[in-house]
């Protein structure tokens, strides 16, 4: 009798222990997966400020200048400007080799203070503005030189022919202006030479070098 109640304790003990170890294995399930859960909530939580990284700005053509100087008869230099311009920044400040820049210039909008020479520049002679409607630069590689500078690589496409281009790009300043948007201004100086594009006209009386210079004004686009 005695060892009749020793095998059922024993068995009992047995039973209980099964039970103990089922219990703990699916507190330890349970827990896996409420520390699975908090980690995948983590990354989505963090997800938006790394997309945030790099902020999107629109370039503001009322604040934005692009200027040319070419010398005129072997004699002085002078100067014209383009009315029109439109384009995108992407700036990443932590990481600069994911910005981005593109710029498009209406040719039509070309404008030397005389109405008879603006037109002559648009027609095929030069511009052909007709055909040729826009001039575009597109970044594809930019390094930061330095705080504030950066080297852009890209592609500039004038007068229907596209070729490489580097130019060196300043910030020029930032912040919120007085309607509460946030502004950033971008400034670059460079060099072509106008035959490269295939306007060839009147190169003994206009310098077939021009000079032009980049004036950015963008405001930041708000998610």
């Amino acid at each position: 009798m005695k060892r009749l109640k020793l095998e059922m304790l024993q068995r009992n003990s047995g039973d209980m222990t099964i039970l103990e170890k089922s219990s703990l294995n699916k507190w330890r399930g349970n827990k896996m997966k409420k520390i699975s859960a908090c980690l995948i909530l983590f990354v989505l939580l963090l997800l938006p400020l790394q997309l945030k990284a790099a902020d999107r700005y629109e370039i503001d053509p009322s604040h934005s200048t692009l200027i040319f100087k070419v010398k005129h008869l072997n004699t002085s230099y002078f100067y014209g400007r383009f009315n029109d311009i439109t384009g995108s920044i992407v700036a990443d400040a932590k990481n600069p080799a994911n910005s981005s820049v593109i710029t498009t210039v209406k040719t039509e909008s070309i404008d030397t203070n005389d109405e008879k020479r603006d037109k002559h520049l648009r027609n095929p002679d030069f511009f052909n503005a007709s055909q040729f409607p826009e001039i575009r630069f597109r970044s594809e590689k930019i390094e930061q030189l330095r705080d504030g500078t950066y080297m852009v690589s890209g592609k500039l496409l004038l007068h229907g022919i596209e070729k490489s281009l580097q130019v060196k790009m300043t910030k020029t300043g930032e912040g919120k202006d007085p309607w509460g948007n946030y502004r950033m201004g971008l400034h670059t100086s460079f060099k072509i030479k106008r035959s490269d594009f295939g306007m060839k006209y009147m190169l003994d009386g206009i310098g077939d070098e021009v000079e032009l210079s980049l004036g950015i004004e963008a405001i930041r686009k708000e998610s």
